[in-house]
Parts: structure tokens; sequence; C-alpha cells
């Protein structure tokens, strides 16, 4: 077993020197990586100390899961908690949207059309976070706004749609699939151009409709695409982005849009309690990498698909 090992390594090292230049082009990525990726890790030990600027990190008192507890005893954690779970959930539960716009989108026979849609649906994706919230607070103005005037319209009364704590949630996943349907769509549709044309012609031959190959072939086709893509889904399920909720919060809505990014920008960055942040940081780290691999496992065990 030993001599194999070794044997294997020599073997190794021989087509490493063999293709050097290869190993050369990657160079620059792995120094990137290694720099933004893994150089940082050194920081989490801030989530351990009672971190001081003047003492720098090794010079900080080491405090242990202090900030750990400070934050799971906080009393605002039920509902912060209660908050990103609600909408990290309910943007897991929009998962299907690009897989059906993709499977849509090649059933469509006019290229022309089909490109037309692609390139319309893509473009939101493009447009900055700051200014689809700007949209959005247009859009869901008591005055003005275009959903307000079709409520209206249908007999109802005007109201400030994001003021309403019971409609944030809604607000926010529903532009984001709008926002990203299509971009979403992008990979569904590159996996479904491996779906062989001879394959779908015997089968309509055969008396298929299209919803039948639809189901029983361009589905199963890209299928583990779509299981690694939710499993990759669902182990960011406590990162809710900031910068949009942030963006869309107000003091109105504060109950329903206050959620663990926003209070650790409160906390850390005005705060500057930097070994709390860190700590709540790294909390969510470690939940996430726990769902990550039990969404995983549960995966492999039912469809034998997973990412590793």
């Amino acid at each position: 077993m030993h001599v194999g090992i070794k044997a294997e390594g020599r073997r190794r090292l021989r087509l490493a020197a063999r293709y050097w230049q290869l190993y050369l082009l990657i160079l620059p990525l792995l120094v990137y990586l290694f720099l933004f990726n893994y150089m940082p890790i050194y920081g989490v030990q801030v989530a351990f100390k009672d971190f001081r600027t003047n003492l720098g990190i090794w010079g900080s008192k080491w405090v242990g899961l202090k900030h750990f507890i400070r934050f799971v005893e906080y009393r605002g954690f039920s509902q912060l908690l209660i908050n990103t779970l609600t909408i990290s959930l309910y943007s897991i539960l929009t998962f299907p949207c690009p897989v059906i716009f993709a499977l849509m989108l090649n059933e469509l026979r006019s290229d022309k059309f089909k490109k037309t849609v692609q390139m319309v649906s893509y473009a939101p994706h493009f447009i900055s976070t700051v200014v689809i919230c700007a949209m959005i607070k247009l859009f869901c103005s008591r005055s003005a706004g275009i959903l307000n005037n079709l409520i209206e319209a249908l007999g109802g009364v005007r109201s400030d749609l994001l003021s309403n704590p019971k409609l944030f949630a809604h607000i926010y996943v529903w532009s984001g699939v709008w926002q990203e349907l299509g971009w979403g769509a992008i990979i569904y549709l590159a996996a479904l151009s491996g779906v062989s044309s001879e394959i779908v012609e015997a089968s309509l031959i055969d008396g298929a409709n299209r919803l039948q190959v639809v189901w029983y072939i361009n589905l199963p086709t890209i299928l583990p695409t779509v299981v690694i893509m939710l499993i990759m889904r669902c182990g960011s399920v406590l990162s809710v982005g900031f910068e949009k909720v942030f963006l869309l919060q107000n003091s109105l809505n504060l109950e329903a849009s206050q959620i663990i990014s926003t209070y650790v920008y409160e906390i850390g960055l005005q705060g500057g309690q930097f070994s709390y942040s860190a700590a709540i940081g790294l909390f969510n780290n470690v939940v996430n990498i726990v769902i990550l691999l039990l969404v995983n496992k549960v995966c492999k065990s039912v469809s034998e698909i997973g990412i590793w």
C-alpha cells in the first residue's frame, strides 16, 4: 500500500513537471484564492476575543464563547432568526421559477422570439441593487405607485405597501424573482442543450406530446443540475443579502425587515463591536455548513445526486 502511494506521488510529480505551463496559468487564481478566501480565516479568532484595535488580534483578551452566548441570549434573537428564516425559506420556495422558465423557453420554436424573451428577462439582473430598490419604492408609493394604481382600479384602498411589515417578505422575494428569473435560467438552458434531439423526435413519433417530452426527457436531463443548485441555495439559508433589505428597511417595517445581516451592520460597523459581530458571522457560517451537509446527505440518499 505504502509503495503504491509513493508510486502514485511520483507519477503526479512527473505530470506536473511535464505540464508546468498549465499550472503556471492557474497560479494567479490560486494566489487570489489564498489571499482573499483563506487568509481572512485568520481573523475568525476575533469572535473568541474582546478585540481592541490598539492591542491587535493576538494581544486582545481571549473570552471563549462569551459573544456567542450574548447573541443567543439577546432579547431580539428569536425575532432576528424568524425574520431571516422567513425571507430565506420563502426565497427557496421560489427556486422552481427559473427551472420552469427555462423549460418554457426551451419549447419556443421561434428563435427570434426566444432571444428577445431571453434578452428582456436577463436585463434586470444587471441593474444595481440601489436602482432596483429605488424602483420598488416608486412602484409601492402610496401617491403614484403603479401597484397602488392597480389596487385602486380593482376597488382596493391605497396604502404605503413598504410600511406594512406583513408585505415586506413578499415584496423582497418576488422583486428578486423578477430580477433574477432570466439570469437563473441560463444554467438550466445550458443543461437542456444537451438533450438529444433524436430522442425527442423518436418520442414524438411514438405519440408523446410536448408536455410528456418535458416531463420524461427534458426534466430528468437537468435534474442533477437542479439538485446541485438547490443544495447550494440551502447552504446559504441564514445569509440573506444585506444591501437590498437595508435599502428597503424603514422604521415602520422594522419588525419584519430586521435580519441578522442588518443587525451585524448596526452593531459591528456602526457600533464598533467587532468581536460580537464576528461571532454572529461565524454562527451564521456554521449553521449554513451544517444545513448544507444535511441537505446534501438527504439528496444523496434520495436521488444519489450531491455535491460530493
